[in-house]
């Protein structure tokens, strides 16, 4: 069971075990011109065999079905795409891009990683849980494709369901849930927990699955949908949503785990994401972002290039809980003299929570570990180590600052031989001595703020959604409407004031994140690059693109 957000108000709603972790890259863009078209289709309630029909009818060919999510995979023409997505047999049409797996550990005797290793072991988590602070009271934000209750986060009160601002928060059997797969995954390493395991003083006595900070709990607020799909405004606005109700109706949200970047080069004093990410740090939230899965010679990725957040890079356990083997990650960016890595963080082959029954449940059977766990590669993996541990902090010492938390994470990290400083920033995270560390009273940092006033098109780099063949470009949101620095930085970001007028529309004010305001109206009578909106394009189903590309949502692979 979850909790959902209904116009502010926190509401029990029983959510269905659905959809499935994928950790894939997706390559870039097709050209609208290409047919044919690899798809999802999701079809009507009982309708699967007719829009099969429907499918070959119109000259395509069907695949694999997916019975969990009530769809199946299909091969279509571009031309096709959108008078098959009128039939009332059809409730969507998703993309299905094609995966790239960059290979670096996909070879079968590669060495995988247990969660639970990692964080007992490599980690050292244990002495926090020993200790009696295992993340109890702290709330974790996740802004990312979704969380499944799958086991190890199914128990009352685990997940909270804030809005979905994703292209699927339109069909009530995708709102909410993660139909790509990444943030299941994520919500594993930071905060999963079984109920089979126990955290006594004897650890001789924990079984099961565990993430870093079990006793925590995962806010989610979706922003990609099935394809990875979603754009830079859409991102903003949950981090939006996370700043203004970070305390509301009992919540705590501490930490924000943001485990995706684009590869804007706009500077973070300018770059509107970037300067999101600060608003949230100078509003006591600890932002822990993925570095990036370029490779080594790479600059880091937005927001990550913000001095201000935690700025994550992989590292490989090698599968033992010794340190002393790991190494580094050559898929990870490093960054520059000017701005690189702070930390480094287990990345590599890493065994968290599977959901059964996607398209890459399907496609990828090596990737999975047992009925429970799937594997997977990437910075995004390490930053949720690195989320969960900065839980761990707070439950203990509540009263820490985000920088306070950053110091403290960096200055018992453990350097490792023959990597360089831009590559590993501190070292390797290592929790060891941090339960009786001192506070630091002098960890303020002095880096020059942001302002935000930059562009939006300059904080999307190279990644766009489309609709209809059409780019979203250039300085307009999500609805259509024109972005204005000045109208969202500045006052407007006091975490309780969010205006509507600040979005240009009055269904991004803080209150009115209900659902009600995604439907219908909210979205018709907008026109963006010549392409017209309307309410019933919100489906996702006319979506097409690659606005989290290959290194967009940071898992790099399965292992």
């Amino acid at each position: 069971m979850g909790l959902s957000w209904d116009g502010g108000r926190r509401v029990a709603t029983v959510v269905a075990f659905m959809v499935a972790l994928t950790l894939i890259a997706i390559p870039g863009m097709a050209n609208a011109s290409e047919s044919p078209i690899s798809v999802i289709v999701e079809a009507a309630a009982g309708e699967v065999t007719a829009a099969q029909a429907a499918v070959e009818a119109a000259g395509g060919t069907v695949g694999q079905n997916l019975d969990i999510i009530n769809s199946f995979e299909a091969t279509v023409s571009f031309d096709d795409f959108a008078s098959l997505t009128a039939l009332d047999v059809v409730v969507s049409l998703t993309p299905n891009s094609s995966v790239q797996l960059l290979g670096w550990d996909t070879s079968p005797g590669h060495l995988r990683n247990d969660v639970g290793t990692v964080v007992g072991k490599v980690l050292d988590a244990d002495r926090f849980w020993n200790a009696g602070y295992t993340g109890e009271g702290i709330d974790i934000a996740l802004i990312d494709s979704g969380v499944l209750p799958v086991e190890g986060l199914r128990f009352e009160d685990k997940i909270v369901y804030g809005p979905d601002l994703s292209f699927e928060s339109q069909s009530p059997t995708l709102a909410n849930l993660d139909t790509y797969g990444h943030g299941t995954h994520m919500a594993g390493i930071i905060a999963g927990n079984d109920l089979s395991s126990q955290y006594l003083s004897s650890q001789s006595t924990k079984r099961g699955f565990v993430g870093v900070a079990p006793m925590s709990r995962i806010v989610s607020v979706k922003v990609a949908d099935a394809g990875g799909n979603t754009d830079v405004s859409q991102v903003i606005a949950a981090i939006d949503w996370v700043v203004e109700h970070r305390n509301t109706d009992g919540l705590n949200i501490r930490v924000l785990n943001l485990s995706f970047g684009t590869d804007a080069t706009q500077s973070y004093l300018l770059d509107p994401l970037a300067h999101a990410a600060e608003v949230a740090w100078e509003h006591g939230v600890v932002v822990v972002v993925a570095a990036g899965n370029d490779g080594n010679s790479a600059v880091l990725r937005n927001p990550a290039l913000n001095p201000f957040v935690i700025a994550v890079g992989s590292a490989d356990p090698n599968g033992s809980a010794r340190t002393a083997d790991d190494s580094f990650s050559d898929f990870s960016n490093c960054g520059t003299t000017a701005r690189h890595v702070d930390i480094l963080a287990p990345g590599q082959s890493i065994i968290s929570l599977r959901a059964p029954g996607s398209a890459a449940d399907v496609d990828f059977p090596t990737a999975r570990v047992s009925d429970q766990l799937f594997v997977g590669s990437g910075t995004s993996q390490a930053a949720a180590f690195v989320s969960g541990a900065a839980a761990l902090l707070l439950s203990q010492r509540p009263d820490l600052t985000p920088d306070q938390v950053k110091a403290l994470l960096t200055d018992s990290a453990v350097p490792m031989s023959g990597v360089s400083t831009l590559c590993q920033g501190a070292g390797l995270i290592n929790l060891t001595d941090v339960v009786t560390a001192p506070t630091p009273l002098f960890a303020t940092q002095t880096f020059a703020s942001s302002t935000g006033l930059g562009s939006l098109e300059g904080a999307r780099g190279s990644m766009h959604v489309t609709m209809d063949g059409v780019l979203l470009i250039g300085e307009q949101d999500i609805f259509g409407n024109t972005w204005t620095g000045s109208s969202w930085s500045g006052s407007s970001w006091s975490g309780s004031s969010w205006a509507g007028s600040s979005w240009s529309g009055s269904s991004w004010s803080g209150s009115s994140w209900s659902g009600s305001s995604w439907s219908g109206s909210s979205w018709s009578a907008n026109v963006w690059t010549g392409s017209s909106w309307s309410g019933s394009s919100w489906s996702g189903s006319s979506w097409s693109g690659s606005s989290w590309s290959a290194s967009g949502w940071l898992s790099s692979g399965h292992a």
